[in-house]
């Protein structure tokens, strides 16, 4: 595909990534999502980057292992290499017409090992694991397998569920251990919160003095989430924002290169390809950087390659525009379409006591439709929004104004007056806005491929220091974009 930062294979989807980093290359394994009716077998197919905006497609790395086979679905797992030069996948069997005792199709971990450097995968079906005492069958699935140094052995984080209690807190990590990365022991769950469903895609991480455990729900929210502690044993610490990004962005795992952590996840498309359309399983892969706080939580961001892609102006509003409306809305707006991708970098210095502020993407000439980024200090939040919004009949009032924003499309933050910023990065349908170099929200634009910029105030005031428009380097610049264009400021 012709978008740049991001990937997803002509006529397929990408669903979960298995990230492996080696000698600074990025081998991305993942889901490869067909979507045919019958199904014929989910394989892992693998992308390979060294610059996290070009992608090179290695095709099939894991095939299906067949219609009668328990690994018909080939789906999450992790990868590890061991010192003479083996590289291990262990992965999650599935196969819808086999059931474990308790009746539900049946999930085993299974084991595969490459001496070929990833080229080609040997099965080892006798080192399968089925769930063990306690856990349901139908959910043995995403092993995340790492060395432990201080014990000196291998551990399997496993996405388990209890065979008793509430079905909703029923998630928990379950934990096998091994000396040989063959045969595995039971242990005590790694983490039982009794949260959620269950946790998905689950991997831990040491980062300084701190430990990180990822992990994506599908409970009270469909989100990845992290935790943090100081020990690989916990106690797990909740961060003020737990979460990556929104609804939209899912099953991120993370590989570092050097003292840098990238995650990636899959930006979700829609039933339909329109904005109103069902969220789907599967979607465009879409990376995302990690930065640690002094304090050990992590803010999130676009990647410095991917921005970099963006440097050719394309057209501005001048600096030192001033938006006031203290009792309305206030709007200014670009004075031609912005191209299909581009960054956006919008600087407001606002005045406290502002109720909202933001951005405006693919607008009317006269502002009144389009997407808008609006961020709300007083609710502390970040929403994605548009408008026309769904109407359910032909009068005014039959409009989705009980619906303030996208469903699940909102971000929590907080804002204090002065200075913020809103960097956005659109490429056709796909949208990654990071507020503050720290808050992601990432979304589908399906029903508007084109459009004008702007930013907005409401109630409340607010300075434009920087509002610049960026294409990517490959495109040329429209000849008819000016430099600096101000086409209206409406209240």
């Amino acid at each position: 595909m012709s978008q740049r930062g991001f990937f997803q294979p002509e006529g397929a989807w990408v669903g979960d990534v298995i990230p492996w980093q080696e000698d600074g290359t990025f081998h991305l394994f993942y889901l490869y999502e067909s979507r045919r009716t019958p199904k014929d077998g989910m394989p892992w197919h693998r992308v390979v980057t060294d610059d996290l905006t070009h992608f090179r497609e290695a095709g099939e790395a894991l095939a299906s292992g067949g219609r009668e086979e328990t690994d018909f679905n080939v789906y999450t797992g992790s990868i590890v290499l061991t010192e003479d030069g083996t590289h291990h996948i262990f992965y999650t069997g599935q196969n819808p017409d086999i059931s474990g005792d308790d009746g539900r199709p049946l999930q085993v971990v299974m084991h595969a090992t490459s001496r070929d450097r990833m080229q080609s995968w040997q099965r080892h079906p006798g080192d399968a694991i089925g769930a063990t005492a306690g856990y349901e069958t139908g959910d043995w699935r995403d092993p995340f397998v790492f060395w432990d140094e201080d014990a000196h052995l291998w551990r399997m984080l496993i996405t388990a569920r209890h065979d008793s209690g509430p079905s909703r807190r029923r998630g928990v990590i379950a934990q096998c251990t091994s000396r040989d990365l063959s045969v595995w022991e039971p242990a005590e769950p790694f983490w039982n919160p009794k949260r959620y469903v269950a946790h998905e895609c689950p991997e831990v991480f040491q980062w300084g003095d701190w430990w990180y455990l990822v992990y994506s729900e599908f409970s009270d929210a469909f989100t990845t989430r992290y935790r943090m502690a100081r020990s690989l044993h916990g106690p797990w610490l909740v961060p003020e924002h737990d979460t990556l990004d929104g609804r939209a962005y899912y099953a991120a795992k993370s590989a570092a290169r050097g003292d840098r952590r990238f995650f990636f996840g899959w930006i979700a498309s829609r039933e339909g390809n329109v904005d109103d359309g069902a969220w789907q399983w599967a979607g465009t892969m879409s990376v995302l950087e990690a930065e640690q706080r002094a304090d050990g939580t992590l803010a999130f961001r676009h990647t410095s390659e991917l921005r970099s892609a963006y440097s050719e102006l394309e057209q501005e509003l001048p600096a030192g525009t001033v938006l006031a409306a203290p009792e309305g809305y206030v709007d200014a707006l670009t004075a031609v379409d912005a191209p299909s991708a581009f960054r956006l970098k919008a600087h407001f210095d606002i005045a406290d006591g502002t109720t909202e502020f933001g951005v405006l993407l693919r607008a009317s000439a006269d502002g009144d439709e389009g997407y808008a980024l609006r961020v709300e200090p007083d609710r502390h939040r970040l929403v994605f929004d548009r408008w026309p919004r769904r109407q359910t009949g032909a009068e005014q009032w039959q409009i989705s104004g009980d619906v303030p924003f996208s469903i699940e499309l909102e971000r929590p933050c907080r804002i204090e007056a002065g200075q913020h910023v809103l960097d956005v990065i659109v490429d056709g349908d796909l949208c990654v806005a990071v507020l503050d170099d720290g808050i992601v929200l990432s979304t589908r634009l399906y029903d508007r491929q084109s459009g004008r910029l702007g930013a907005f105030v409401g109630e409340g005031s607010a300075t434009l220091t920087e509002f610049s428009v960026y294409s990517r380097l490959e495109e040329p610049a429209d000849e008819q974009l000016p430099g600096s264009a101000l086409l209206s400021t409406t209240t």
